[in-house]
């Protein structure tokens, strides 16, 4: 970050290609992704990306509060979506079973089906878009390099830490 007194530290000219070409693959790839779920299964990558945390959770159920601590999910986007996946029958929301006081989403049987259904298609895709795209270890180093954005971006902000 800048001031006042400090001149920005432009980009030179290969940092500026590496970042739009960041910035459009990343956006192009979410896309394709999204395109690919909801042609195949009525889904977006959003109801994906959350029936796949409802998943791996024992009892598969979250607090909307954790839902929606992940660093791409507003509180209002996730409340929206679960109401969608609620409306077809993927998710049901009620009290948690610990205290009563806050609301959890609970995947369904169904819901949890349709991910098992959805998720080959989307595995083959992350795969063909990006993973077999990169050199093994330009995938790797992606790894690396997205994982030190992760960490100093959630360092100074321990509620969007990923649960």
């Amino acid at each position: 970050m800048t001031t006042e007194s400090q001149e920005p530290r432009w980009l030179d000219e290969a940092q500026q290609r590496s970042w739009r070409a960041l910035v459009i693959g990343t956006t192009l790839l979410m896309d394709r992704l999204d395109d690919d779920l909801r042609q195949g299964f009525n889904i977006s990558l959003t109801e994906y990306e959350i029936s796949v945390r409802l998943s791996e959770r024992p009892g598969r159920f979250m607090r909307m509060a954790q839902l929606a601590d992940a660093p791409a999910h507003s509180r209002s986007r996730v409340t929206h979506t679960i109401d969608r996946m609620e409306k077809a029958g993927y998710v049901v929301r009620g009290s948690t079973p610990e205290d009563g006081r806050g609301i959890v989403a609970t995947m369904t049987d169904k819901g949890f089906a349709l991910l098992e259904e959805a998720a080959p298609m989307h595995v083959e895709g992350v795969r063909s878009y990006l993973v077999d795209v990169a050199a093994p270890d330009d995938f790797v180093a992606l790894g690396r390099a997205m994982d030190a954005v992760t960490d100093q971006l959630i360092a100074g902000h321990p509620e969007m830490e990923i649960r």
